[in-house]
């Protein structure tokens, strides 16, 4: 029975360590024949007192998310060679990503980066590593936030 590529995803924010982490996914990608998903969670606006500007907002919301992944899918189609597979979801995002994971069998492994600052690694990797990682069905690849080009090119 011939195995399914790996699909790794990984989360996109704002961060600086994000970017570690889709260069490291890619490579792997590359290297194992798999393909990347890219998952971008919107957070509910707080206090909506009109539903109409809070629709408003959401929609503005999704339509910057899905700018985001598609500039993002042209870096990580030529990096990985494969156009990713992208996710936009709503809500908090550690429930996102384990929601995510639960609906999609073809994902493998999740790829976050953590941050090198002094705050700690950032909520989602605590979190997705502390008491939530046995609602993990996949494994977690955490990547150093501050890793170079030629750090990720000596490891993958």
């Amino acid at each position: 029975m011939p195995q399914s590529p790996r699909v790794f995803l990984v989360v996109v924010d704002e961060t600086e360590e994000m970017r570690a982490a889709l260069r490291f996914a890619c490579r792997r990608a590359r290297s194992t024949g798999g393909t990347v998903a890219l998952l971008k969670v919107i957070e509910p606006a707080e206090l909506q007192q009109f539903a109409a500007i809070g629709s408003l907002m959401q929609a503005e919301a999704r339509q910057a998310a899905e700018d985001i992944l598609h500039r993002l899918a042209g870096e990580v189609n030529a990096c990985s060679g494969h156009v990713p597979v992208l996710y936009v979801r709503e809500g908090e995002p550690r429930a996102a990503v384990l929601g995510l994971i639960d609906e999609d069998p073809a994902i493998s492994i999740l790829v976050l980066a953590a941050d090198p600052g002094p705050r700690g690694p950032g909520p989602l990797v605590t979190a997705l590593t502390g008491k939530h990682v046995g609602r993990l069905r996949v494994p977690v690849t955490i990547v150093p936030g501050n890793l170079t080009d030629e750090h990720l090119a000596a490891i993958t």
